[in-house]
């Protein structure tokens, strides 16, 4: 009850209604002050990576990456599998060394094993550090990345928060960092089988592969992923190889027992790629081993007979990862018209993987490029464009931006090639064929 009292009304505190503009003030000056520390350069440098995961996850919550498909212009029906008279002479050989019986298991020892965590997209680094540790070298993975996975060329992020973005190290790449920065040699085939991987390891020679396999991401949804790991040993009473596996997060990722018929599954979706590191002075001695894969048209022929033969046998994603193959072998035959009417199809079969069993792999294209190089060197430019938005729709890439500035420059857009070209170097400061091509147009990155 109020008092009649004139005095106490007078001093009886009255309440204020609120004011929205001054709530808005508050609110904008709490961003305002988020936003200059955001930028303050060491909390810039240990946030930005964090703050690009959240917008990546969001954007990825409301448009899933498996549902960006890219169709190509040539929709093509069911290229003939049969293969050539040329490919069928190329295939038939055999190598003219006789190789000594295996022994039932061997396990190399003499290496560092090397975790990838701590850092991110790693194990590109982490196993060629292993590999090369093997034959005595004394530098770490880190001492890799700053050559192949620099990160952005951004001062104001570390040396960790800068390779947030590049998502793979590509075969080539860390090819040339041996060849290029050590005293040792590399050299790296397709269509590897597992009787060539046991007679190198059994001759003392850890094998680096590159694979597929599965794992629940942000959104508790088993996905493909690309992985690298390095073959030490085999076991023939378990049917399995021994490999290192810098991915140790969720198991123990050293002497790792991966079974036959599962390591060639993963394998299939990299076309067996395989990368043997060596002594200059054990060159001879591994050509030997290698045999017919010595020479390197002998295996990419082989690859895509492989793949060839595994199209007629197979089905769902591992059938498209076949057709896949079939487009990467004739890219490294430079056979890029018949590498493009593979990849057709096998766009067409990725579009027709829709149930949960058979998940879209959408991140094919962060590891093998081959597309661009089948549609770019075919003569259609706007399939290369096309194919490279569908993939930076999804992750922003060197190689992506690198091929979708060639087309567009083969199509006269030439401001807009330079912009995709800067982008790519931008992302890699050491991506040296996007750093050629803008020197060749005399523009600076």
């Amino acid at each position: 009850m109020q008092s009649d009292n004139p005095f106490f009304r007078r001093y009886t505190p009255q309440r204020n209604s609120p004011n929205p503009w001054r709530w808005l003030a508050v609110l904008v000056g709490v961003f305002a002050l988020g936003y200059l520390v955001y930028h303050i350069p060491f909390v810039h440098s240990r946030l930005a990576w964090r703050v690009d995961s959240f917008r990546s996850s969001i954007a990825q919550y409301f448009n899933p990456p498996e549902e960006a498909i890219f169709a190509p212009a040539e929709v093509a029906t069911r290229p003939t599998a049969q293969p050539s008279a040329t490919a069928q002479a190329v295939v038939q050989v055999t190598p003219t060394a006789t190789f000594e019986p295996l022994p039932p298991n061997v396990m190399l020892e003499g290496f560092t094993f090397v975790t990838q965590q701590g850092r991110w997209n790693y194990c590109g680094p982490s196993t060629l550090a292993m590999a090369l540790n093997f034959w005595g070298w004394g530098g770490d993975r880190d001492d890799i990345a700053r050559v192949v996975k620099p990160g952005e060329n951004n001062p104001n992020l570390d040396f960790i928060a800068r390779g947030f973005k590049d998502k793979n190290v590509m075969p080539y790449e860390m090819e040339n960092y041996v060849n290029e920065h050590t005293q040792f040699r590399s050299l790296t085939r397709l269509g590897g089988d597992i009787e060539l991987l046991k007679r190198l390891v059994a001759n003392g020679f850890p094998v680096l592969i590159e694979k597929g396999y599965y794992e629940a991401d942000y959104r508790n949804i088993v996905d493909w992923l690309g992985h690298y790991l390095l073959v030490t040993g085999y076991d023939e009473a378990q049917s399995a190889f021994i490999v290192q596996d810098s991915w140790d997060r969720f198991h123990p990722g050293e002497n790792v027992s991966s079974p036959y018929d599962e390591f060639v599954e993963g394998w299939r979706s990299f076309n067996y790629l395989f990368m043997v590191i060596y002594l200059p002075d054990r060159e001879a001695e591994l050509l030997a081993l290698l045999g017919p894969w010595a020479d390197v048209e002998w295996a990419n022929r082989y690859a895509l007979e492989t793949a060839r033969a595994e199209t007629e046998r197979l089905s769902g994603i591992d059938l498209y990862f076949a057709w896949f193959n079939m487009g990467t072998s004739h890219v490294g035959l430079f056979e890029y018209v018949d590498a493009a009417h593979a990849y057709d199809y096998a766009f067409q079969l990725y579009a027709a993987l829709d149930d949960n069993a058979q998940r879209r792999p959408y991140r094919m294209m962060w590891y093998q490029t081959g597309p661009y190089w089948a549609y770019y060197y075919s003569g259609r430019y706007q399939d290369v464009i096309n194919l490279a938005n569908t993939t930076i729709s999804v992750v922003e890439l060197e190689e992506s931006f690198y091929w979708r500035g060639l087309a567009r420059q083969a199509i006269g857009e030439t401001g807009n090639a330079v912009s995709d070209l800067r982008t790519a170097v931008y992302l890699n400061p050491n991506f040296g064929p996007g750093l050629n091509m803008l020197q060749q147009l005399g523009v600076a990155p």
